[in-house]
């Protein structure tokens, strides 16, 4: 039987159904959409019902500071396939997507944002192509209309999943997905706070592909996702999911090892041919400086690696369920069976 509503989870004792049902689980992490989610589930209903597949939809919400959970509830209660989560904090949008998709009972999985920039009328798009033999699917905007700072950290952001992914499919990663459910397996024993979804798919899978599809503007207030987090989210994703920094500074101390080299055989050819030795301070200087931010750039990469190790060496959780609603078990539902969450 599902949990009563006040019982605790964390990320680390949330447990599978061990058999996924044929249908369309889809989880949307929520924060600060309140107004918007009644339609979005409306339009969400729609599509689904079409599928001729059973359905759910799991909400997750962020530990929002608007009503949204509240909202939530009220939606669970109309609706009996949909069910609610609320974390104990904000842990951010991919540690709440990893919790949707560890609910989740169905073996197609979708994930979208709860603005409806993502149209639930594209789903029956990416489903599609997740059945010619992908394992993920993107649905990517024909133009992405973005200020020049967001546009900045998109590209900081694609250039580290290159290193996580590859480079083709990059490029096309959103935030609008379909997936295969069972891919989760990769990933079940994954305890960090650092999460990203498409980082973790990568462990997985190489059956990546994208679709273009159709995007509409933002319904209701503003994109929480800010220049300085979408950097540090890029940052997080190269250290926590690849060795591209270790390589970089690996490189940069083998070039600047040959150019030190270059430098003392120019100094004692200077030398021993003209007599004369470089001007002093302004070179020495500058050689201390190019080494000196070098070095410092190095130990900052190994210490980005060695907070990551110190965080799962203290078993952090990569988040913390308050609370789980769904209407029971004998309600007319699309929901079947249930998985059991308790321990």
């Amino acid at each position: 039987m599902p949990p009563s509503s006040s019982q605790l989870h964390s990320g680390a004792t949330c447990n599978r159904p061990n058999q996924l049902s044929v249908g369309v689980s889809v989880v949307i992490p929520v924060f600060n959409s309140a107004v918007i989610l009644p339609k979005l589930v409306a339009r969400l209903g729609e599509v689904l019902e079409a599928t001729e597949e059973p359905y759910e939809l799991i909400l997750v919400n962020d530990s929002s500071p608007c009503h949204c959970w509240e909202i939530i509830k009220e939606i669970v209660s109309q609706h009996p396939w949909v069910r609610g989560i609320c974390m104990m904090r904000n842990y951010g949008q991919h540690n709440a997507l990893l919790c949707g998709i560890r609910t989740a009972i169905y073996d197609k999985l979708l994930t979208m944002d709860d603005d409806l920039q993502h149209r639930p009328e594209q789903i029956p798009v990416l489903l599609a192509t997740l059945k010619d033999g992908n394992d993920v699917v993107y649905g990517i905007p024909e133009n992405e209309e973005n200020g020049l700072f967001r546009v900045i950290a998109n590209r900081i952001t694609k250039l580290a999943l290159c290193s996580v992914i590859g480079i083709k499919i990059a490029k096309d990663v959103s935030a609008f997905r379909a997936l295969r459910t069972q891919l989760r397996d990769a990933f079940v024993e994954y305890q960090t706070p650092f999460v990203s979804i498409d980082g973790l798919l990568a462990w997985a899978t190489t059956r990546f592909a994208s679709r273009v599809v159709s995007f509409d503007k933002r319904h209701a207030g503003v994109s929480n996702y800010t220049f300085r987090k979408l950097v540090r989210h890029a940052f997080d994703m190269m250290t926590g999911f690849s060795t591209f920094p270790l390589q970089v500074a690996s490189v940069m101390g083998f070039v600047l090892a040959i150019f030190g080299v270059g430098v003392l055989f120019y100094i004692l050819g200077r030398y021993f041919l003209s007599g004369s030795s470089i001007p002093g301070f302004p070179f020495l200087a500058s050689i201390i400086a190019l080494f000196s931010g070098t070095q410092l750039f190095a130990l900052g990469v190994i210490g980005e690696y060695l907070v990551r190790i110190h965080f799962r060496s203290m078993k952090q959780p990569a988040y913390v369920i308050r609370e789980m609603i769904h209407q029971p078990p004998d309600s007319k539902d699309r929901i079947s069976s249930m998985p059991d969450y308790s321990e």
